[in-house]
């Protein structure tokens, strides 16, 4: 079964330096919300790797751990600043599906509580090709204000041309 694939795998992961010789298919280990979430989890790692060999990316992006270990929201922007791809976790973080959100601009998340000289020194970083990191009032799908800790940076080919900008994100108090 395609679906098994990435518990499989993420099975194996976790289990391969613990003293068990098989994987706990029918104990309580697995739980359906448990299994989706995993499974779409790889499945962002797997395309985000894709768009960075596609793209020739320059730096080698953990998206493994980014996500799996650190839980973090991913969103890749092309040059102009649309959205070209956001990590499934999103809708938990504000609301909106990353098929929402593509080709739009991480500007949307934005209202009258977010911080303008925030917004400008990120917006200065960007015209830059700098990395940045901030917090920023950001607004839900359902309008509701969430503080959004961000740390970007600008995508380098290996020719040294900016391609993509990424953004790591998470909620935070």
């Amino acid at each position: 079964m395609k679906g098994t694939k990435f518990y499989d795998e993420a099975a194996y992961k976790f289990y391969r330096d613990k003293a068990i010789n098989s994987y706990p298919i029918s104990s309580l280990d697995i739980y359906a919300h448990h299994y989706g979430t995993l499974c779409k989890n790889l499945q962002d790692v797997k395309l985000l790797g894709d768009i960075a060999k596609s793209r020739k990316w320059q730096m080698d992006v953990p998206f493994r751990s980014e996500i799996m270990d650190k839980d973090y929201v991913v969103v890749v922007t092309d040059t102009k600043l649309n959205i070209v791809y956001a990590s499934q976790n999103i809708y938990l973080m504000n609301g909106y599906r990353p098929e929402e959100i593509i080709g739009l601009q991480p500007k949307m998340f934005q209202g009258a509580e977010t911080c303008e000289t925030t917004k400008k020194e990120v917006s200065q970083a960007i015209k830059n090709r700098e990395g940045f990191e901030a917090t920023l009032i950001n607004y839900r799908k359902d309008g509701s204000t969430y503080k959004c800790w961000i740390k970007g940076s600008p995508v380098f080919d290996r020719d040294g041309k900016v391609v993509n900008f990424i953004a790591f994100e998470r909620e935070v108090a």
